[in-house]
């Protein structure tokens, strides 16, 4: 996909960026903090992104569209063993999480606040041991499916990126994209 022209067929996030204005704390730890934290896509991946962290990490997870962080900033204080990448877009919800890290510590955490698509193409082949896309937006309207995160270009992506035997975790409440999930992870030779 980096050899590619990128296009809205190719990238997936769609929607707004920015709510609320931040408050005054929230905009310093996206001007200081953030810039720490956040994934150097300018530079080659490292061959081993277990180097991407600041101590030694047995296990590397990506969460896309992290939404407030409660999850990833859960999962990276129960397992500091595990690194975490954490891709969103919407500056608000990055806000929140690059908060709780700073609040707590936390040291297992790389972000980006772009598009997760961007990431993926990244990252070397056969580096992360899971994936967690939860509650993504379901886009319900059927002439909007094509927006959906789940795709067969993405699941390419995934298939790539993740280490054999690596954990896709998929989580919604809409009935109708956990049926789109499931039909487009059987037709996708890589996934069981």
């Amino acid at each position: 996909m980096t050899d590619q022209h990128r296009s809205r067929s190719t990238e997936a996030f769609f929607g707004r960026r920015k709510g609320k204005p931040l408050r005054a704390l929230q905009a310093t730890h996206l001007d200081t903090v953030l810039p720490l934290l956040r994934l150097d896509l300018a530079s080659p991946a490292p061959s081993d992104v277990k180097a991407l962290f600041k101590h030694p990490v047995g296990r590397v997870r990506l969460e896309i569209g992290f939404g407030g962080g409660e999850h990833l900033i859960h999962r990276a204080v129960e397992d500091p063993e595990t690194g975490f990448i954490g891709v969103e877009p919407f500056v608000n919800s990055m806000a929140k999480l690059v908060g709780y890290i700073e609040e707590r510590g936390v040291e297992n955490i790389r972000l980006h606040d772009d598009d997760a698509t961007q990431v993926l193409d990244w990252l070397p082949d056969n580096a992360i041991d899971q994936i967690d896309l939860l509650y993504p937006d379901p886009w319900p309207k059927r002439k909007h499916w094509k927006r959906r995160f789940v795709s067969p270009v993405n699941l390419d992506r995934f298939a790539r990126v993740l280490k054999p035997g690596g954990i896709f975790c998929f989580a919604s409440d809409i009935d109708t994209y956990v049926n789109w999930t499931l039909s487009h992870c059987h037709d996708h030779a890589a996934f069981e």
